[in-house]
């Protein structure tokens, strides 16, 4: 069975949110427009805008719609410290639960190159001028402890090292507590705290 072409629209476009598949959008759309048409106009107008106006920092490259993020605007933060995350999502979990008080840098993903994401994807040029205009002393590399996780961690490691300008920078890898395969977002507060204070150097 199929509804008219404007649900079925409907309804194909909710299936890009993930984890939700043909029956979940199907209900999504019908309790939108059979009950809560008012709710729907909202969320239609918060995507619209939201999609117009977030961008990326041009600083640490998560979502923002300004220029700057709020983290790196507050002159609070330990601008000597720089910690490196797979996703904004990564970023909202360490700020809730690590007692992170330094800056971040996103990737937005990891290295894959069967998906073509590779270095320049990740913004790793960026990284790097960063690391070498401003007073870094230690980087945390945090991604997710999974294979690709792992092995983006040591390409950023290896990276940095290569810089003979950036050889007193300390890099440091999340350790203690994260479950291997996991994902940070999904890591209660306790546990991202102990990871962050059993961090350990590369050698």
């Amino acid at each position: 069975m199929s509804f008219s072409p404007l649900i079925d629209d409907l309804i194909e476009s909710l299936r890009c949110l993930p984890g939700v598949g043909r029956k979940s959008a199907q209900r999504m759309a019908l309790h939108i427009l059979e009950r809560n048409r008012e709710g729907g106009a909202v969320l239609a107008q918060s995507l619209n805008l939201a999609l117009d106006k977030v961008g990326r920092c041009e600083q640490c490259r998560t979502h923002s719609e300004l220029p700057i993020c709020r983290l790196c605007s507050q002159p609070e933060r330990h601008m000597s410290t720089l910690c490196i995350v797979e996703t904004p999502a990564d970023v909202l979990a360490i700020e809730q639960g690590a007692g992170f008080k330094g800056l971040y840098f996103v990737l937005m993903g990891h290295l894959s190159p069967m998906d073509g994401i590779g270095p320049n994807e990740l913004g790793l040029d960026v990284l790097i001028s960063r690391l070498s205009d401003e007073q870094i002393t230690e980087v945390i590399i945090a991604t997710n402890p999974t294979i690709e996780g792992d092995a983006t961690a040591h390409f950023i490691h290896q990276l940095i090292s290569q810089q003979p300008s950036l050889q007193t920078i300390n890099v440091t890898r999340i350790a203690h507590g994260v479950p291997i395969g996991g994902e940070l977002e999904y890591v209660d507060g306790g546990t991202l705290a102990h990871a962050f204070a059993g961090r350990k150097s590369y050698t």
